[in-house]
């Protein structure tokens, strides 16, 4: 096949389909959850709950805002030194993103090992990845930085209605913000971090030694690198390499913003940064992911 793959500006073309529609009609709700009207319309979500795993899909799971558009790089670029090639298909490999014919034509014949992603709750990942004990590699993020990261996004994201600070801190410590509860969904993968197949690590311990945790990811996946992959990976994915870089191509400008630990001191309020404190504490506190978060030192 020549030329990008089918789907390969999928992202960009909804981009331009989202000019002509309200900000009151982008998002809608399934089963529950909010998701986006365009990227995710409900057939998208109804014909992945039938999805062929394979046991040696690479997945990578994250709620919004945790790092996953970063990860994504990373792992192609461990996929694409393993494999000796060059090109890795540069589709946004989140599988509620994929329509029914891309879904049955392009990714079940993908050859082996694929590259998926989703922001879907565990709970709403499909059952033939728990099957087949697919390996998941889940990013996840301090709440305050996510919130203040995910606030952005919706701005900058056409695709997505533009939210005012205040409601939009509400919205999501209620859940009400697309791909639903971020509590919810660290809850359900917290209770998953002991199976074999689930390996959970955190933006910040990424920001902190990023060289560690490609090494950490290679060996999950069973992907042998050396040394010199390892660093040639990390001098071309730290934050400020994919901002600057075209690996996103427009996209860039979106998926990338400031990278920050600790952001989120420039937009809490007093009251807010009490919320969530007692949010965490109430439903984080004295769990295996609330202790990998490190809370107290990234959110006090």
């Amino acid at each position: 096949m020549s030329g990008p793959p089918p789907g390969a500006n999928m992202a960009q073309s909804r981009m331009e389909m989202a000019k002509n529609i309200k900000d009151e009609d982008k998002l809608y709700k399934f089963e529950g959850v909010i998701y986006s009207t365009i990227m995710s319309p409900v057939e998208n979500l109804e014909a992945a709950r039938t999805m062929e795993a394979r046991a040696d899909d690479v997945m990578l799971v994250a709620y919004p805002k945790c790092g996953f558009n970063w990860m994504v790089a990373v792992l192609r670029k461990i996929m694409a030194a393993v494999s000796g090639k060059k090109d890795v298909p540069d589709m946004p490999p989140l599988i509620e993103f994929f329509s029914p014919d891309v879904q049955k034509q392009l990714i079940a014949q993908q050859p082996s090992p694929r590259f998926l992603g989703t922001h879907l709750h565990p709970d709403n990942i499909p059952a033939s990845f728990k099957e087949k004990k697919t390996k998941m590699l889940v990013v996840w993020r301090n709440p305050k930085d996510t919130l203040v990261s995910f606030y952005h996004f919706m701005n900058k994201n056409p695709v997505l209605p533009n939210v005012e600070w205040d409601k939009f801190f509400t919205d999501f410590m209620s859940g009400e913000v697309p791909w639903g509860s971020y509590f919810d969904q660290a809850l359900a993968w917290d209770k998953l971090m002991d199976e074999p197949n689930v390996k959970i690590i955190t933006y910040e311990d990424l920001k902190q030694d990023l060289s560690g945790g490609i090494k950490e990811i290679s060996q999950f996946f069973g992907f042998p690198l050396t040394e010199e992959q390892v660093q040639t990976i990390y001098s071309e994915t730290t934050f400020s390499a994919m901002k600057e870089g075209s690996s996103h191509g427009k996209m860039g400008s979106i998926f990338f913003r400031k990278g920050e630990v600790g952001d989120w001191k420039n937009h809490f309020s007093e009251a807010q940064n009490q919320q969530m404190d007692e949010e965490f504490n109430k439903r984080l506190a004295g769990t295996k992911l609330g202790a990998k978060l490190k809370y107290d030192t990234y959110c006090k």
